[in-house]
Parts: C-alpha cells; structure tokens; sequence
C-alpha cells in the first residue's frame, strides 16, 4: 500500500490499469498498455493492479468493474473510466494530465 501511494505521488502521470487474470477484456487491455508505454517512454509511468491480489487498494477506489483505468499526478485523481481503451485515446488522457 506504502508502495502504491509513493508512485501515485509522483509529479509526472501514472497510469493504474485495475484488472484481474480471469478477465477477458482485461487480457485485450494488456497489449495496448505495452504499446502505449513505447509511445510516451518516461514522460508517464504505466502500471498494473491486481484487484484480487490488491483488495484494499481496489476498496480504497471504489473499484467495481475490471478492466478500470485511473490516471493520477502527485497522488491526485485525474481521470477514471472503467472498459478497454485504445492506445491513441490513452497517450492523449495522458498528455492532458501532464
């Protein structure tokens, strides 16, 4: 939890990607984050939450349906969707955030 706090706290975007390995779509989600993180390197951090494994984190937001999406910048919510996305929406949610 400690560790999840200190990376949202960052100045720059982080994309929280909740989602569960039995999750079909969650599976299709995966793919696009890789591609997405080739297109905007160190500008945004990128990572995966595991809501089975992450109970509390998923509690604390409010995380009811997987795959959910959540941008946030020096611990502060910005964005928050849950579905699949693609990489061109994404990198531009992530370039508004910056």
């Amino acid at each position: 939890m400690n560790k999840f706090q200190e990376i949202i706290n960052q100045d720059k975007p982080v994309l929280v990607d909740f989602f569960a390995e039995w999750c079909g779509p969650c599976k299709m989600q995966a793919p696009i984050l890789q591609d997405l993180k080739k297109n905007v390197g160190d500008t945004a951090s990128i990572i995966k939450i595991d809501v089975d494994k992450n109970q509390a984190v998923a509690a604390q937001f409010g995380i009811r349906s997987v795959p959910t999406l959540m941008i946030f910048k020096n611990g502060e919510v910005k964005w928050k969707q849950s579905g699949v996305f693609q990489a061109d929406e994404l990198e531009k949610l992530i370039r508004q955030n910056s």
